[in-house]
């Protein structure tokens, strides 16, 4: 418990919430954008709506690593998450910490949203409008696209960090215009987690856990095992209770 409280985890846990918080307020926020202005996102060629739900997460995420990446590494994602604990690079407790964090940070933005700002039923409940398996691949892949950059620029220290949130900006950005029609474009079970809480709407929810886990995870094994160094490959698997 004195590890779990401790300032170096209470301060990762607000940095996670403001953090995740800003993400879903300005991607969720521009989906109200698109429906309150008369836009039905309803497929692929819906151009201009995809464009301005791309958009709004891309720079959140942006946003949220330019931010707070000096902190925490801006995870904002509790598979992100999990893949730093994993890879050795976070500790246990503070990774208990930052998803903690990212889930409040979630629901307190969705809340927000539906009370001050778009009075819009179910706003940000991602559902599946694929077959489940392909919907799971789909997340799968996504994730492993963004955690792979993730990786590369911010987690590996010999990466390009000025680059990062630019880079992952625009993994998200991209990676909404394409699947946003197909799976709302998770990638991220705190993405999902709000707006199925705040709205008690659950359909398939454990394809926006299970997927970006599988993708997050497969990526930073990727990522260490072909890239990493011999330290990094060493203590790949080896979870810390360390809340540093």
């Amino acid at each position: 418990m004195n590890e779990i409280l401790s300032g170096n985890n209470l301060r990762g846990f607000a940095a996670e919430l403001i953090a995740t918080f800003t993400f879903i307020f300005m991607g969720v926020g521009a989906i109200g954008v698109v429906l309150g202005a008369g836009f039905t996102l309803v497929s692929p060629t819906d151009n201009a709506g995809l464009v301005i739900i791309a958009l709004g997460h891309g720079l959140g995420i942006f946003l949220g690593v330019v931010v707070i990446g000096r902190i925490t590494g801006a995870h904002m994602n509790p598979a992100i998450t999990i893949a730093a604990i994993i890879s050795g690079n976070t500790g246990l407790v503070r990774g208990f910490s930052f998803i903690l964090g990212q889930l409040i940070g979630s629901s307190f933005a969705i809340y927000l949203l539906g009370v001050f700002v778009w009075s819009i039923p179910n706003l940000g409940v991602q559902t599946l409008s694929t077959p489940t398996g392909d919907g799971l691949v789909i997340e799968v892949i996504l994730t492993f696209f963004l955690v792979f950059t993730v990786f590369a620029t911010m987690i590996d220290k010999r990466g390009n960090a000025a680059l990062a949130p630019l880079a992952i900006g625009v993994v998200i950005f991209v990676d909404h215009l394409i699947a946003v029609p197909l799976t709302g474009a998770s990638m991220n079970p705190a993405r999902s987690f709000g707006p199925a809480i705040i709205h008690g709407q659950w359909p398939d929810h454990w394809v926006y856990w299970a997927g970006p886990i599988i993708g997050a995870v497969t990526a930073a094994l990727a990522y260490v095992m072909i890239f990493g160094t011999k330290d990094d490959q060493a203590k790949f698997g080896a979870i810390s209770l360390k809340s540093e």
